[in-house]
């Protein structure tokens, strides 16, 4: 069997790969796990479970709600609410174990399960290849050590975490957010509901799309992977700013009164220098990743902020901020993690504290994002090939210097191998669009016929 679990949990098709039965195995494997039922007396595990509004999420729900309780594990059901809204929940409820239902960004067919530890922080690679030991021991024959009579545990359901949540997002916010007319993109998804609730409590007045799901419609044409309606709402609204999410909503796009998209390395721009000005910016670093643009570099140098890069994805991004104590960080994707208030990417956080920002400065976000220029960049995606050998091929390694010295200091290249196919990926970064395209093209070509 391959390994379950990816870059962000075990996610897959729903019903297809993803089934009910995989659900309420791994839930009963993440129990004995993260819950360590049975290690001591008396110890009662809890876990908190919430969902996207995925249709297929109903099901998985029940699943893992079965699976949980029949381990011996009490259960807090929140519903649908955002993944940062279940990890900040099993934190702040002192739970054993988190569990979202959700594939984020993915199209309504796909479902996944992510698991978070105590503190609602994600699980270290170590403690997934763990449940999926115990998963594969059950699956392939040894039998699940089951609670009987008082043993099991209990479900119910904890409408409470809505209003925590908000009220834990209303309480982090620097300054309120009165005057500003705020276009919010819900993607149909989980923050449908507490994304405007935020909003509206810190003084925004509100224009909501996206933000009526059925089961069926998450992230369709809108949401964070599809900005067209909300610039369009913004520009028609007069609002001063956009705010788009994900399906499970940790992630934040913005769109600035004109129509233009602030992409995550601009968003992370504009907290990292309200959270220096505030004294809050640890160390003076912000973390980004291999993939952040030259232009969020440059711009970081200019105002003394130091950029420490990870590999791509949030999860390398979080564990850089964890083990050297940094309060900022993120993706160009739009995750931001702000390690003082959650342990995770929080879209709706991330909205609020932009929209702060804009109110206390009484600056425009065109104004504010533009602290840094985005430089253009070229990604070209090079399949069949023999990735492993990306950095050693001769042709390549004398391809990739005479690149970087015609881009010279305003431009970057990057190879990077896929994770998942046998392709490398080429990025090219340059100060003019059409020299991006050029060099990438020529970088390409070179991979073909040096690795294919």
């Amino acid at each position: 069997m391959g390994r379950l679990f990816g870059t962000d949990g075990v996610r897959g098709v729903a019903n297809a790969d993803l089934t009910a039965e995989l659900a309420l195995g791994l839930s009963v494997a993440a129990a004995h796990v993260l819950g360590e039922v049975g290690s001591f007396e008396g110890h009662r595990p809890t876990a908190v479970v919430g969902r996207d509004p995925r249709a297929s999420g109903e099901f998985l729900e029940a699943a893992v709600v079965a699976g949980l309780a029949s381990a011996g594990v009490d259960v807090l059901r929140v519903g649908v609410l955002p993944t940062p809204a279940v990890a900040y929940l099993t934190g702040a409820l002192g739970a054993d174990i988190g569990v979202m239902l959700s594939a984020s960004h993915n199209a309504m067919p796909d479902n996944g399960i992510k698991f978070f530890a105590r503190g609602g922080h994600k699980l270290a690679d170590e403690l997934e290849d763990r449940i999926e030991t115990v998963y594969e021991q059950h699956r392939t024959g040894a039998p699940w050590a089951r609670p009987t009579g008082a043993g099991v545990g209990r479900i119910s359901d904890y409408a409470e975490g809505f209003d925590r949540y908000v009220a834990h997002l209303i309480g982090v916010l620097p300054n309120r957010l009165d005057g500003l007319k705020v276009v919010l993109d819900e993607a149909h998804g989980a923050a449908a509901r507490v994304s405007p609730e935020a909003f509206a409590r810190a003084g925004a007045e509100i224009v909501t799309i996206g933000a009526d799901p059925d089961g069926l419609n998450i992230n369709d044409g809108c949401g964070s992977t599809h900005l067209e309606l909300l610039r369009a709402a913004v520009v028609e609204h007069g609002a001063d700013l956009g705010i788009a999410h994900d399906g499970d909503a940790d992630r934040c796009l913005a769109v600035d009164a004109a129509g233009e998209e602030i992409d995550g390395d601009q968003i992370l721009a504009v907290l990292a220098l309200a959270m220096r000005d505030a004294g809050q910016l640890r160390k003076g670093t912000v973390v980004g990743t291999v993939m952040s643009n030259l232009g969020f570099k440059i711009a970081m140098e200019r105002e003394g902020i130091e950029l420490v890069q990870t590999a791509v994805g949030d999860r390398y991004v979080l564990e850089s901020m964890k083990a050297e104590g940094y309060a900022l960080g993120g993706e160009q994707s739009g995750h931001v993690i702000v390690l003082d208030h959650a342990t995770t990417g929080d879209g709706t956080l991330t909205g609020l504290m932009l929209a702060a920002r804009v109110a206390s400065t009484g600056r425009t976000l065109a104004e504010l994002a533009g602290v840094m220029e985005r430089l253009p960049q070229v990604l070209i995606n090079v399949p069949d090939v023999d990735k492993s050998r990306v950095a050693t091929s001769p042709e390549l390694v004398t391809a990739v210097a005479d690149a970087e010295r015609e881009l010279g200091v305003t431009g970057r290249v990057l190879l990077r191998q896929s994770g998942t196919e046998p392709l490398v990926r080429v990025m090219v970064e340059a100060a003019d669009i059409d020299q991006a395209r050029a060099v990438a093209g020529r970088l390409a070509d070179v991979v073909k016929s040096a690795l294919g």
